[in-house]
């Protein structure tokens, strides 16, 4: 069986602390801003840090117990890296050719 190293622990409680606390500021990002623009880019940022983070974290834990190293969270990754941001595009291409709302004028 093998056993983590304390400082390696300790690395990786950090990264899974900082993933957890940028991914809630990204959602809380979300809440507080007011245009749907603005909204974009906090849950877009922080998720693809929290899961930077989260796929290092994994990294080291898989290949200090393996023994080797060992990059199969990079895959993972890889493709949220590629579809987080191609979703932003994709979400606000659609928002600028989408008409304004029209204002309601009528009072009941």
């Amino acid at each position: 069986m093998n056993i983590l190293p304390l400082w390696a622990a300790i690395v990786v409680a950090l990264l899974l602390v900082l993933a957890g606390l940028v991914t809630l500021i990204g959602s809380l990002g979300l809440l507080r801003l007011h245009s749907f623009f603005e909204r974009m880019h906090a849950p877009t940022l922080g998720m693809t840090l929290g899961a930077f983070c989260v796929a290092l974290a994994a990294t080291l834990v898989a290949s200090l117990l393996q023994g080797r190293p060992i990059f199969h969270e990079w895959l993972i990754c890889l493709f949220l890296f590629i579809t987080a941001p191609v979703t932003a595009i994709l979400l606000m291409q659609s928002a600028i050719r989408r008409p304004p709302p029209e204002e309601n004028t009528h009072h009941p």
